[in-house]
């Protein structure tokens, strides 16, 4: 079954350009609160998001050139539910299904802006296993961080533990969903290629 290259996830469909700008407003606006409360994690997570998310109209220097609105949403749902007080899009599981999407668009600004080349079915692998590691620099980084500035961190072992087991879940799903997105959009490719050339042939 077909899937599009890698790099055409960037798009410059311009209905997608608005959903996209408004999520890294509401983004930016999220990030600023949690930075004027102190919040440096989050803080940290919103600006890493927000790179990601800036980096295609820079480097094309076209505001419609933005990564699909459903990739940043999900890339963005923990700090969404922050704004929204919704604990759910918070916890353990949904956060890595966040790291996951991250993991999605690096594989896909390394295969649009660098000389690194992926097929999508090397590009989900890459999902699974960067959502893993992600899952041990984030522990990392938040212990470092409760020595440093006193930030919240449980010490609990199994904690920790059930937190890599979340991240390895949340990668492999996300993997497979990635990959039926690939072969969805792979589809609607083809199917409108064959149609222009039905026009092409009917203005001929």
């Amino acid at each position: 079954m077909s899937q599009i290259p890698l790099e055409n996830l960037i798009d410059d469909d311009r209905s997608n350009a608005v959903i996209a700008w408004v999520l890294v407003v509401a983004i930016a606006l999220i990030g600023l609160g949690e930075l004027v409360t102190g919040g440096i994690l989050w803080t940290t997570f919103a600006a890493a998001v927000l790179i990601l998310a800036l980096l295609p109209p820079v480097t094309f220097r076209s505001s419609v050139t933005m990564l699909p609105w459903e990739v940043l949403a999900l890339a963005a749902l923990p700090v969404l539910g922050m704004a929204l007080e919704a604990d759910r899009l918070m916890g353990h599981f949904v956060s890595y299904l966040s790291v996951a999407a991250i993991a999605l668009v690096l594989a896909v600004e390394l295969q649009s802006f660098t000389t690194v080349r992926m097929t999508p079915g090397f590009a989900v692998i890459f999902v699974a296993v960067t959502t893993m590691a992600a899952a041990a620099l984030w522990a990392l980084f938040r212990w470092s961080a409760a020595g440093l500035l006193g930030v919240p961190f449980s010490s609990d072992h199994d904690t920790v533990m059930w937190e890599f087991v979340y991240s390895a879940i949340a990668g492999l799903g996300a993997g497979v969903v990635f990959e039926l997105y690939f072969r969805r959009l792979g589809r609607l490719e083809q199917a409108r290629l064959a149609a222009q050339t039905v026009r092409e042939g009917d203005n001929a």
